[in-house]
């Protein structure tokens, strides 16, 4: 009995130093600091699979910049796959800012895959953003069209800080670069000569701020400027010129089909001269065959025949002679 006595008190010496050894710096850090993490709690925490270390700085953290925080909730955080640290070092940049921020929000706003420290900065310290973005785009510029058909190349600048209340589901920094490059295009689009937009560039700045594009987005938009602005190609002239070529092939074709048309056409007439052609010799054919019946039948006689040769032979003089009267261009001798 006097063993077994002696091997438990040695037990739990053993382990009261182990505890003494890894938690009593912490406790007396916490206790210093007043931040409320008992010696216990730590010993829970590890059971937990929570490190101490890490819960004590963040409580020293907050108290001394006066941010009262629940140990269970600091823990709560932890265990939800949180990053604790940069979640109180946010709290005091927005205590210190004087922005509306709790540990709620906050959690909620790290839980949900945002750099919420960041967020805090740009809320302080608003941040620009290219529009359109240079690493996503090959040209860097917006392309837009002014009502007189000239194409002008723009690039702006839009600062926004975070709208913090708006941070969880709200739009990101795509929405906003998509949303400004479309009301500057719109913008263009409404000028009468891009004469216009390049003595007052402001206007389209202005017009573009006016819309409210930052709605539902996580940013608060305060500026927009336009960094840059170049004369483009003359679309209207091109687009007229390509609407004349395409006329041009247009009328082109039909004039093709009007000549198919033409020349299957004369090819009919064709056909149809020599059809009637061959119908004449046919019928010349049968001339021979009529004079020899009429002879065998008595209805023509050998002074009829001769008669009929002697007008004849003088048709095809009279043909002869006035065929070279118009191949000479004169009248024939007597």
């Amino acid at each position: 009995m006097t063993v077994a006595v002696f091997v438990v008190l040695g037990l739990l010496a053993l382990l009261f130093l182990i505890i003494l050894f890894k938690y009593v710096g912490l406790y007396v850090q916490a206790l210093l600091a007043k931040a409320e993490v008992g010696l216990l709690e730590m010993v829970a925490m590890s059971l937990r699979k929570v490190p101490p270390a890490l819960i004590v700085k963040a409580k020293i953290m907050a108290v001394q910049a006066g941010l009262p925080l629940q140990t269970r909730d600091v823990e709560a955080h932890y265990l939800a796959g949180g990053n604790v640290l940069n979640v109180v070092r946010s709290l005091i940049a927005a205590h210190r800012a004087g922005l509306a921020l709790d540990f709620k929000m906050g959690t909620g706003i790290d839980l949900a895959g945002r750099n919420v420290l960041e967020a805090i900065q740009t809320s302080v310290n608003p941040k620009v953003i290219d529009c359109p973005d240079p690493a996503k785009t090959r040209e860097g510029t917006i392309a837009a069209v002014a009502k007189d058909g000239i194409q002008l190349l723009t690039r702006a600048r839009v600062t926004v800080r975070t709208n913090l209340p708006q941070l969880v589901g709200g739009a990101t920094e795509e929405t906003i670069i998509a949303r400004v490059g479309e009301g500057i295009v719109a913008s263009i689009g409404m000028a009468q000569s891009y004469k216009d937009v390049l003595e007052a560039p402001d206007r389209i700045s202005k017009a573009v701020l006016t819309r409210g594009l930052d709605a539902g987005t996580a940013f608060e938009i305060l500026s927009i400027d336009i960094a840059d602005i170049n004369v483009g190609e003359n679309v209207g002239a091109k687009l007229q010129a390509d609407q004349a070529e395409a006329n041009k092939r247009m009328a082109q074709a039909q004039a093709e089909v009007r000549r198919a048309m033409a020349v299957a056409q004369e090819q009919e007439m064709q056909a149809r001269v020599m059809e009637n052609r061959a119908k004449v010799v046919e019928n010349e054919a049968q001339v021979p065959l009529a004079m020899a019946e009429a002879f065998r039948s008595g209805r023509l006689g050998v002074m009829d025949y001769y008669r009929f040769k002697n007008i004849q032979a003088d048709t095809d003089m009279r043909s002869a002679i006035a065929g070279h009267d118009v191949a000479g261009g004169g009248e024939p001798s007597a």
